[in-house]
Formats: C-alpha cells, sequence, structure tokens
C-alpha cells in the first residue's frame, strides 16, 4: 500500500469524525513524547521521534501517530512508521482503536492493519497493547510510569516489546525474536507541560532467531544511549 492510501485514509477517517462530532465540543492537540538526540555506545549516533496528533470527541477520536529514527553517522533513515487509528472508549480508563499502520524499514516497505488498546492500567500505567495484522503479523505492547519527583520534575521509566510472529528476513527479523526497548527519562516541565527537556538513558537488545540474524550480519544485538531531548504539547 502507497503512503498516498494512508493519506487518504487519514483524510476519510477525518470526516467520520467531524460529522460524529456535531453534538460534542471537538477536542485536538498534538503531543509529541519523544524528540531527542541518542549518543551510543557503540559510536554510533541516532535522531529519534515519536508522537501523535489527535481530533475528535470523548466518543470517537481519529488520531495519527508517527515515529522514526534517523542513523546521523550514516546519514540513513532507519525506520519511520506511521499510524492512521479511530479510537472509541470501552471503559472509563480504556479506549479501543484500529487502523493502519504504514512502515519505511531498511528494505521493502510494510502495511499492518492495527488492532489495540490503549488507556491508564491501576496505578496509573499508561498501556498501549496492539495487535498488527497483515503477512508479517506482529504484537507490541508498550507501558510507561510518570514519577512525579517535585511538582514539574518527573522521571518516566518505559518499556516497549515488539514480538514477530514469522519471519521477515528481508528486514532481518525472526519468528518470535522480540525486540526490547527499555529507557528512562528525567524531564522538566516548562510553561505548564506545553515544553519540557529532558535527558535520560535508552538501551534496545533483540532475543532468540532475531538476534541470531542480526549477529550472522555483523550487526550488534543488543545497544545502550544516552539521550537529551525535549517534550512538547499543545
Amino acid at each position: 500500500m502507497k503512503i498516498s492510501t494512508v493519506i487518504f485514509s487519514a483524510l476519510t477517517a477525518g470526516i467520520l469524525v467531524m460529522s460524529s462530532a456535531h453534538a460534542e465540543e471537538l477536542i485536538w492537540g498534538v503531543k509529541i513524547e519523544q524528540m531527542e538526540v541518542r549518543v551510543g555506545d557503540n559510536g554510533t549516533d541516532v535522531v529519534a521521534w515519536d508522537g501523535d496528533a489527535v481530533i475528535g470527541t470523548d466518543e470517537l477520536k481519529f488520531v495519527l501517530r508517527n515515529e522514526g529514527e534517523f542513523e546521523t553517522d550514516g546519514d540513513v533513515l532507519e525506520t519511520m512508521e506511521t499510524q492512521v487509528r479511530i479510537q472509541v472508549p470501552v471503559s472509563d480508563f480504556f479506549d479501543v482503536a484500529a487502523g493502519i499502520r504504514f512502515d519505511t524499514p531498511e528494505g521493502p516497505d510494510r502495511t499492518h492493519a492495527v488492532v489495540g488498546l490503549k488507556g491508564l492500567a491501576p496505578q496509573w500505567f499508561e498501556i498501549d497493547a496492539d495487535l498488527y495484522l497483515s503477512r508479517h503479523p506482529s504484537f507490541r505492547f508498550e507501558a510507561e510510569y510518570e514519577a512525579l519527583i517535585t511538582n514539574h520534575l518527573i522521571l518516566t521509566p518505559s518499556v516497549e516489546i515488539d514480538l514477530p510472529f514469522n519471519d521477515d528476513r528481508e528486514i532481518d527479523i525472526g519468528a518470535w525474536g522480540p525486540k526490547t526497548e527499555i529507557g528512562a527519562r528525567l524531564s522538566y516541565d516548562l510553561f505548564d507541560r506545553a515544553v519540557a527537556p529532558y535527558v535520560g538513558v535508552h538501551y534496545e537488545r533483540y532475543f532468540g532467531e532475531t538476534k541470531d540474524i542480526k549477529v550472522a550480519e555483523g550487526k550488534e544485538g543488543d545497544a545502550l544511549w544516552f539521550v537529551t531531548g525535549l517534550k512538547l504539547q499543545f
């Protein structure tokens, strides 16, 4: 599927949201969770970003997500992922989501249907659990927690697990070989959380067959970065 199809899907979903919002107040916002430079212990530096834009109502939201990584040394866009999603509430704290995900990794592009659950678990952990359906299906689980040290200083630990269900050798993925990302970022809120600079660490590790493929091709099975970045919300 081409990116034009993704854009068309986004416009169609936006129209549906707008038409459903006549009886409710329209809400919208943009939140960039990560916009950072990662300095690696292996000499590899990366610019990474992760954010989304939301428009809709309490009962129906249209969400556009984008995240990616750009390797500065090789001047290479390593990955970029765009998701177009519709979210509706299923409880006071959770939304169910459905949509499409378009990937531009190293190698062939990939397109997946998305079914997921997003919300706040007990103790205020923010949870995302998504099933990606395609010729190369996978499951992703993300969790993070904002620990208030002071009213402005916040420590945010996070974990993300990507589990592939079959081989995708063209992009060095092995069946049931997960990729795990663990991070901790210390931010300071400015201007009522609209701007928050941060520093932290980010660690990635591959397991199973995926790790074997990476190592066989001369790549590392894990990496640690020190990060500095900015959170934005408006």
